[in-house]
């Protein structure tokens, strides 16, 4: 139950015939939406016509069968989750995003984070492009369009374009014939594709849309590789591929997925069983029982059990009608959503020394106030332990952490934290054991910056959340006289 700010969740589907693609849609986005609570929209594409709707809140209340019927059928389909890494919660910034040009129409849905997202910008508006949302994902289409120009196709336009483009995108995009998923250079994202009884395909950033769909997984994308679906079947461009390390990001495996996602091979479920055994052989503790803080820490908490031969338990009953703390925006509203989304069972806990497992601890607050309820149920002592490293660098490639300001981690020591939270003990996951959580094959490695400073990338010069919104300094208004 982190205090982190996830990224988003893409899907698309392309249909050899007219089928109610938007319902397709639907249910994919209800899979992803643990990647992101603030907004959502659908595109869909019939025979060149663009129908979109997109609005704040969540897949089932903004899609209402009303709504959803109103998109009509098609035969192609591009939706988006949202939790944004750059740009205010807004409508506007909500995705896919549709642009009308020259060349035709496109929809664009983006997972990550461009880390050369304002340079990109500014030099566009210098050229006279107007922006309509604050997000990066509207770089990424003006980048694309311009490209699109010039370009035979709109697939080698992307594949300039992704020249251009730095940091983490997972892409789905779509034009009037044309279905096209993109993964960067270093893979920091997950995107894979299937393929449905009746010929169809679909793209999400999970396995687990692809299940719900009733889609039979084919494979992930490569890192730097383009894959266009049309009427001709699918191809596949590697311009970019081998470019660069493969580095996924590890919370992905840590938190971010759903447990019954495979990634990249590996099976998200088992890396977290790896973690929490890995906990154990680092950490052991006398105790009497294993709780994990839902959801994120339960099949930590399940290897931990295992390898250390404590009992499990459920210890905390999750309200499922609230949403993930850290979509919350500002720390009032986190606290007040912590406060009504965990209830322990105190017959499980009353009288009982504790291992409690979570997932990180970005700021402090969602922990000390677990800890607290576990303490007021009885909880004897509470030897608290994180599945992962600490957090001690921004990451600019979709968490939202753009700061070491609010890192608990860069502050204080792992014996202060323990006393600010008021946990007994307190142990992490090492850097070198989180690495080895999910086995990937030779080629592929994970970006652990946060935890260790290691880039993969360049570092941005402009790294706020909010940094297209601003008011324009005296020094920039004199540039653009």
């Amino acid at each position: 139950m982190s205090n982190l700010r996830e990224e988003c969740g893409v899907f698309g589907i392309f249909c050899p015939e007219t089928c109610d693609v938007a319902k397709y849609t639907y249910y994919g986005l209800f899979a992803l939406q643990h990647r992101g609570q603030e907004s959502c929209g659908i595109v869909v594409n019939d025979d060149g016509v663009f129908n979109a709707y997109k609005n704040i809140g969540i897949v089932n209340d903004v899609f209402t069968p009303q709504v959803l019927a109103s998109l009509g059928n098609g035969n192609m389909a591009v939706g988006h989750v949202r939790y944004g890494t750059t740009g205010a919660t807004d409508r506007d910034n909500a995705q896919p995003i549709v642009v009308n040009h020259i060349k035709g129409r496109m929809a664009l849905a983006h997972n990550g984070n461009i880390t050369n997202s304002f340079e990109l910008r500014s030099a566009l508006e210098l050229k006279g492009s107007v922006f309509h949302t604050t997000s990066d994902t509207e770089v990424i289409s003006y980048i694309i369009t311009e490209e699109r120009l010039n370009a035979p196709t709109i697939e080698e336009a992307v594949n300039r374009a992704m020249s251009r483009i730095k940091g983490a995108y997972s892409l789905v995009i779509m034009s009037p014939s044309k279905m096209i998923a993109v993964r960067d250079e270093n893979g920091f994202r997950p995107l894979c594709y299937g393929k449905l009884p009746d010929g169809s395909y679909v793209v999400a950033s999970e396995s687990c849309a692809l299940d719900t769909v009733g889609a039979e997984f084919v494979r992930d994308l490569d890192a730097g590789e383009i894959v266009v679906f049309d009427a001709n079947g699918v191809r596949s461009m590697r311009d970019h591929c081998d470019k660069a390390d493969h580095k996924i990001c590890v919370f992905e495996y840590v938190y971010c997925a759903r447990p019954d996602s495979v990634i990249d091979g590996f099976n998200v479920h088992e890396a977290r069983s790896r973690a929490g055994a890995f906990l154990a052989l680092e950490h052991p503790v006398h105790a009497d029982i294993v709780v994990g803080v839902p959801d994120s820490g339960l099949d930590a908490a399940v290897g931990y059990s295992k390898q250390s031969g404590i009992p499990y338990e459920i210890g905390f009953i999750k309200n499922k009608y609230v949403a993930r703390t850290f979509i919350a925006p500002g720390q009032e509203n986190r606290v007040d959503k912590v406060n009504i989304k965990l209830n322990p069972v105190k017959n499980v806990v009353d009288g009982k020394r504790v291992v409690l497992i979570d997932d990180s601890i970005v700021r402090g607050t969602t922990c000390a106030r677990i800890v607290k309820l576990l303490r007021d149920a009885g909880a004897k002592e509470i030897h608290m332990r994180i599945s992962s490293p600490p957090f001690m660098n921004p990451c600019y490639y979709g968490t939202d952490i753009d700061s070491r300001d609010n890192l608990i981690a860069c502050h204080h020591s792992i014996d202060e934290i323990c006393k600010i939270i008021g946990a007994d003990s307190l142990g992490y996951l090492s850097v070198d054991n989180v690495k080895k959580i999910a086995c990937l094959s030779d080629n592929k490695g994970f970006c652990t910056a946060c935890f260790d400073g290691a880039y993969p990338t360049e570092i941005p010069t402009e790294t706020r959340k909010s940094r297209f919104e601003g008011k324009i300094s005296e020094s920039e208004k004199y540039r653009r006289k």
